[in-house]
């Protein structure tokens, strides 16, 4: 990969950063668990709970499923406006963050919570739903619009899961495995067009449920999350973050939901419309004991009356998630210590016995460019470097009644207007609607002067990037940190001065 010189101040010839090592890394334990010690808590910010930045406060604005109205969109750009500095940043969770606002300014709660956007200031850090953000428009098994909103729903009623993680992550995958390949915690895989299986820290549970009751599933994994990081460490500050981060999530989370929901291993749907699966064995008293759950409280139905999640063989051999999604979580390093390596060996080991998964023969993440004509009407674009200026959002909220956030920093307009116009009109308002432009390859952090903790301008060095032509994927982090690094192969260009980076290969 060529690097090329770094755009200077106005008059002066650019210079070129400094590339001192290179390094490869590899961070792969197939979703089995890190047995680690947090030293800090999670401090993730919000709206009502901004984080105070070198460029004054950052607010995080979630959006389940991506999914953000016109209406909703012109709120944002006028907030922008009058009380950020000019422009919206897209995250790598389909959320939306503003930067450069006063902390003690009422306007951003005031404004965000007129506009529906702060449903509950109890839970706003944690509502961090993904959904495939083509479902219903191209490819996918399944059509899982709408259970992003209605998880987020029943998530805002339960109280005790406003002590969440900030960085906890839902998922509704449509059977592709774009967004099951972006680590969330627990993710409902469709293998149908009814039928889905759990996943934990992208491991399979061999728990099986319909669409409709997806979003209760997940939220009661959630929950059982809870009680577990607790057991895990007593101190609030030591606890999980994230699924990963404990071992035997998987296995422990989906047997505490089959005590829970009331059911005995079965054979995977079949019948219309449902993928085959594997055939069930003859269970004697003994095999179908599940922690203490005999054969007769299979008949029993889940919480709130949903029907309980059937579960697969156990002698069935689980087809892994694509190599991305195996890998850890991109663990802040300097705010956890490990205690042994022995948790994430043995639970690797053991979840071969949890059942089968569900997933489709390789992960379809094409949707991680998904800009251009889409298909049915719909049309994708990205802003540079996922940020958007007020004209733009504008734009946007012109096109059509909704725009969908995705997790790769670009966007969805589903049902533009006037489809036959649409793509021009983005394209006039100098976003990316070319899947083979080079700003689709290249991210990077906040950089300075908006992170205290950066040593560059970022920024200023990947736009470079950009106008030269990046060859591959390419992340460019101000520190050691790397915030907002893609999860797939790619190189980090790793800040160590003003112009010197260290390049490593993440495979």
């Amino acid at each position: 990969m060529s690097h090329p010189a770094a755009p200077g101040s106005p008059g002066r010839s650019a210079a070129v950063p400094t590339v001192t090592g290179v390094r490869t890394t590899e961070r792969s334990v197939g979703g089995a668990g890190i047995d680690a010690t947090r030293t800090r808590a999670d401090a993730c910010p919000g709206v009502v709970s901004p984080h105070l930045a070198a460029d004054g406060a950052l607010a995080r604005v979630r959006l389940p499923g991506g999914a953000i109205s016109a209406t909703a969109l012109r709120a944002v750009a006028a907030l922008a406006e009058v009380a950020g500095d000019g422009a919206v940043h897209l995250t790598s969770r389909g959320n939306l963050q503003l930067r450069g606002m006063d902390p003690d300014d009422p306007r951003p709660v005031q404004r965000l919570d007129a506009a529906g956007l702060l449903p509950s200031r109890t839970h706003e850090r944690v509502r961090n739903v993904l959904a495939s953000p083509l479902s219903g428009i191209t490819g996918g098994v399944a059509d899982v619009r709408g259970l992003a909103a209605a998880l987020d729903r029943d998530l805002c009623a339960r109280p005790s899961l406003a002590s969440l993680p900030g960085r906890f992550l839902f998922a509704f995958d449509d059977g592709r495995g774009d967004v099951a390949a972006e680590r969330p915690d627990v993710c409902w895989l469709a293998v149908s067009d009814d039928d889905g299986e759990l996943l934990v820290a992208g491991a399979p549970t061999g728990l099986w449920c319909f669409s409709a009751d997806s979003p209760s599933l997940l939220l009661d994994a959630a929950e059982t999350f809870l009680l577990l990081r607790a057991e895990h460490a007593e101190d609030p500050d030591a606890r999980a973050w994230r699924a990963v981060e404990l071992p035997d999530a998987a296995i422990r989370i989906g047997d505490a939901l089959v005590a829970r929901w009331g059911t005995t291993r079965a054979a995977a749907p079949t019948g219309p419309g449902r993928a085959a699966g594997p055939s069930a064995p003859t269970l004697d008293d003994s095999s179908s004991r599940v922690e203490g759950l005999d054969g007769g409280s299979s008949r029993a139905t889940g919480p709130r009356g949903a029907t309980p999640p059937r579960r697969t063989p156990a002698a069935a051999e689980p087809r892994r998630l694509g190599e991305s999604s195996c890998r850890a979580e991109g663990l802040d390093e300097s705010s956890f210590r490990a205690t042994g390596s022995g948790g994430a060996a043995s639970t690797a080991r053991r979840t071969g016995s949890v059942g089968s998964s569900s997933r489709p023969e390789g992960s379809d993440r094409s949707s991680s460019r998904v800009v251009g004509v889409l298909g049915s009407g719909a049309v994708g674009a990205a802003p540079v470097l996922g940020e958007l200026s007020v004209a733009q959002l504008r734009v946007l909220a012109e096109l059509a009644p909704d725009v969908i956030v995705t997790p790769w920093r670009t966007l969805v307009v589903p049902a533009p207007h006037d489809p036959g116009t649409a793509l021009d009109r983005l394209r006039e308002a100098d976003l990316v609607v070319d899947p083979q432009h080079a700003a689709l390859r290249v991210s990077a952090c906040a950089g300075t002067p908006g992170c205290a903790k950066s040593l560059a301008d970022v920024r200023a060095h990947a736009r470079s990037l950009v106008t030269s032509g990046a060859d591959g994927p390419v992340h460019v982090s101000g520190c050691a940190r790397r915030c907002g690094a893609p999860h797939g192969t790619h190189t980090d260009l790793v800040a160590t001065g003003p112009r010197t980076y260290t390049t490593e290969e993440h495979r």
